[in-house]
């Protein structure tokens, strides 16, 4: 380019084009002797007469820099770093494209076969015999990815076994080079389906590019390797919806081949899908019950497990951990379950990292299945391998129950209810200085207010209110100019509604969308909480409040019901059902409060809980300067309210039994066997009365 183009760069793009073509050509003898040197490609990469733009002296320049640049160690993986950049962040989201960072791709191969591999390598130490079985199996592999984007996991994947099989040959032959042998690992072991065209061409180049680098490493031990060019047959990466393909034609199943599925799959919960992407939820489960309240994903999982059913090969997939969280376990896992399939291991919960700008905000687990056998199950957190029994559905080692949504609780407790929603573009609820404005021009105002709060507003210790207008009040309130205004101002929101329901309330505007409030006193309890802290915190208000669709309430509660909603137990059951907003806990009064399994306990247990009770509020009036916030950071936790919530979790974990618990892994398997007893003695006594 330096040589033979204008400093302009007005003839860069005709040199380019007539680049391109002496690429694809075998006999280049009409074409000129510098570009007669580059060697034929072949392999159809440049077989496309594809566009080249326009270059001006500065484009030019930055060609001559980037060549001058060193390119042989660079990893292929740059390409999915380069594709997230660029890509308009809509379409990004909206293809679920985030690419897949090296560390991450690690902790699916390894532990879904990469590390089989090296054992069995250790094991056969020097006998060639074990050895050449273990080069047959590398040859008998299949990589599949049915998201494969650019194509990282299975580069990624290639250069392991590449570096495997360059291990195995230094164990049968050392580092000679008298002895002529080539790599056998081809790029047809490799396939992937991606829906994006110019990422799926993208996938295939940088296979070629790690085979040639793969190459040159071999050449390095070894002294001599197969030529990269001409390029030979490359991977299998099918351009395709993959939840309309037939994965058995993308990948098809072969007589002695192992296959392993694995990537990276689009996550997108149900509400983030587009409208071609919920039909291709309604096309994969057709015919399962609440598939539309599903994160993406789970479609992978689901034909995944079809593919794998009755077979060897496995899967493993990077996942949102939502799908192992609150509702959507009882919707999808029963049918991964169903099969003869199991959980084989897990990474548990992890933030996602990459190095492209524009990282998912996403926490993530890694999910493998297999055919269900003896094998012990693997469970990773924080990197740190231990063995399991049993993986269930919560990614815990515990029986596998699907823990169902329920209308009242499972235990004797007192009914917990959903906060009330304004439904009114801001207009009914007030800032402390509205509030004051108001009353102070019109101080009959005052029988309209109330208090009003949510999660945000009760832990961080911020004050609003609401206008809470009774029908018999509405002639009194409209006398009150502001509060008119106000009023016009919800009923010309909802009836400009999409939504048929909202605009039928436009007619009673003084009113909130969904009223829940009762005139009780109640114990708040926030639907977002920090997972870092010991518990969520809860609290008891009086009945001039209101609490928000973001909170639940238990109205006129018992002093004691406290104590269990606190409790570390509780919490630690909510930890493994809830679902979550991030990593932050989102509670819920189906799946976490309704379904938790507590004992029956006598009035004597209960005065003691309530005196418990009071010993923590005695401690956060001690410190009633700080919010909520600051007094459950796990950090800075005063030490008398931590010794209050130690000695009331004490007393609520005595409610099931005498011998204290030792972790929360001992807590799960008590609960989950409660649960189940519970549940059981719940549908006897149902067919009973029936």
């Amino acid at each position: 380019v330096a040589s033979h183009t204008a400093d302009d760069g007005s003839d860069l793009q005709d040199y380019l084009q007539k680049l391109f073509s002496v690429l694809n050509t075998e006999d280049r003898s009409e074409f000129p002797a510098f570009l007669q040197k580059f060697p034929y490609v072949n392999g159809g990469l440049f077989a496309d007469d594809s566009p080249v733009p326009t270059f001006k002296a500065k484009s030019r320049k930055i060609i001559i820099e980037c060549g001058e640049l060193n390119w042989k160690a660079i990893n292929p993986d740059i390409f999915g770093s380069m594709i997230q950049a660029v890509i308009h962040p809509d379409q990004r989201g909206g293809l679920g494209m985030h690419y897949t960072s090296v560390v991450n791709i690690m902790k699916v191969i390894e532990p879904l076969f990469l590390n089989d591999l090296k054992d069995e390598l250790e094991q056969a130490a020097k006998n060639k015999k074990k050895l050449k079985a273990l080069l047959e199996r590398i040859y008998h592999l299949r990589i599949f990815d049915p998201a494969c984007g650019s194509g990282n996991f299975l580069i990624i994947a290639y250069k392991e076994l590449c570096k495997l099989e360059i291990k195995i040959f230094k164990r049968m032959y050392g580092s000679q080079t008298s002895f002529r042998f080539e790599s056998k690992l081809q790029l047809t072991q490799f396939y992937g389906i991606e829906l994006d065209d110019f990422a799926h061409e993208t996938a295939k180049l940088s296979l070629w590019l790690a085979e040639h680098q793969m190459n040159v490493a071999f050449k390095a031990v070894f002294g001599a390797t197969r030529p990269t060019l001409p390029l030979q047959d490359g991977g299998h990466i099918v351009c395709g919806n993959a939840t309309r393909l037939d994965w058995e034609e993308v990948c098809p199943k072969e007589e002695d081949v192992e296959i392993f599925i694995l990537g990276n799959p689009p996550y997108l919960g149900s509400g983030m899908q587009s409208a071609l992407q919920k039909a291709d939820m309604a096309f994969v489960f057709e015919e399962v019950k609440g598939h539309k309240n599903l994160d993406y994903i789970a479609a992978w999982f689901f034909i995944g497990t079809g593919y794998i059913n009755n077979t060897n090969h496995k899967l493993a997939f990077v996942s949102t951990n939502s799908i192992c969280q609150g509702e959507q376990v009882a919707i999808l896992w029963p049918h991964v379950f169903g099969s003869d399939v199991e959980i084989d291991f897990v990474h548990q919960s992890f933030k996602w990292t990459n190095n492209a700008r524009g990282n998912a905000g996403v926490t993530c687990v890694v999910v493998g299945l297999r055919k269900t056998g003896e094998r012990q199950k693997r469970i990773f957190v924080d990197g740190v391998r231990r063995f399991a029994n049993n993986i269930n559905p919560y990614l815990i080692d515990a029986r596998s129950l699907f823990i169902q949504k329920r209308r009242s609780p499972l235990s004797e407790l007192p009914a917990m209810g959903y906060g009330s929603k304004p439904v009114d573009n801001g207009n009914l609820i007030l800032l402390p200085t509205e509030k004051d404005d108001l009353l102070k021009e019109f101080p009959s105002a005052s029988k309209f207010i109330k208090r009003f709060t949510g999660s945000h507003e009760f832990i961080n210790g911020k004050s609003r209110f609401c206008l809470l207008i009774a029908n018999e009040q509405l002639p009194d309130a409209m006398n009150i100019a502001p509060i008119k205004r106000r009023l016009e101002e919800v009923s010309l929101f909802r009836s400009s509604s999409k939504k048929k329901a909202t605009r039928e309330k436009a007619s009673v505007s003084h009113q909130f969308g969904e009223l829940r409030y009762e005139n009780k006193n109640l114990i708040i309890v926030p639907r977002i909480s920090s997972e870092r802290r010991h518990c969520i915190p809860i609290g008891f208000l009086t009945k001039d409040t209101v609490i928000s669709d973001l909170a639940f309430g238990v109205y006129d509660p018992p002093s004691w019901v406290f104590a269990i909603i606190c409790s570390r137990i509780h919490m630690t059951w909510v930890r493994t059902v809830a679902g979550r907003l991030e990593t932050r806990i989102r509670y819920s009064s189906a799946i976490c409060y309704n379904t938790f399994p507590f004992p029956e306990i006598t009035e004597k247990q209960k005065t003691q809980l309530e005196q418990l009770v009071f010993a923590v509020l005695d401690e956060r009036e001690a410190h009633s300067e700080k919010t909520l916030a600051e007094l459950y950071d796990p950090d800075k936790m005063p030490d008398g309210l931590r010794k209050a919530h130690h000695e009331m979790d004490l007393a609520v974990e005595r409610c099931y039994r005498k011998k204290p618990f030792t972790s929360d892994e001992e807590r799960l398997e008590y609960l989950f066997k409660l649960y189940e007893k519970m549940i059981e003695a719940e549908k006897k006594a149902e067919a009973k009365n029936a």
